[in-house]
């Protein structure tokens, strides 16, 4: 097939794309790094503490970011919809740990953490993850995420 080869060719230059852009953002976690451990060695306050947490929240979404990327490959150029939920509650939670001062923002932050571990629930029972195996024994739901 002639589109193959395009296919082929579009996928490998993605893939070089993609480690380039894994090396810039690993080079950012780096730089991340240095500034977590030169903030660390500083007099503790209160404006230092929400500095260093805003950093390491920084760090993990760029850590995330990577891993994404490299699922991204390893699933040959697909992300399943339940890494994209968890990432999305890891994203809300990582918002709530550095917002937490706000009553209507932390509800509304609680309550989008509460309808997708329901929509990750519902997509376990409707893909049947949840159900029993032939020989009764029960299925190791970490498997499937």
């Amino acid at each position: 097939m002639k589109f193959d080869h395009y296919k082929k060719l579009v996928n490998s230059t993605l893939d070089i794309l993609l480690g380039f852009l894994a090396i810039v953002v690993v080079i950012f976690m780096l730089r991340y790094i240095l500034d977590i451990g030169s903030l660390i060695l500083q007099p503790l306050s209160t404006a230092l503490f929400g500095k260093v947490i805003q950093e390491v929240a920084s760090f993990f979404m760029l850590f995330e970011f990577v891993i994404m990327l490299v699922r991204y490959i390893e699933e040959g150029h697909h992300i399943p919809i339940r890494y994209l939920i968890l990432i999305s509650m890891t994203a809300i939670l990582r918002q709530l740990l550095v917002l937490h001062d706000r009553g209507t923002e932390t509800l509304l932050l609680t309550l989008a953490i509460l309808v997708l571990a329901g929509v990750l629930t519902v997509f376990s029972f409707v893909s049947g993850d949840f159900k029993q195996s032939q020989d009764g024994k029960n299925v190791d739901i970490d498997q499937h995420f």
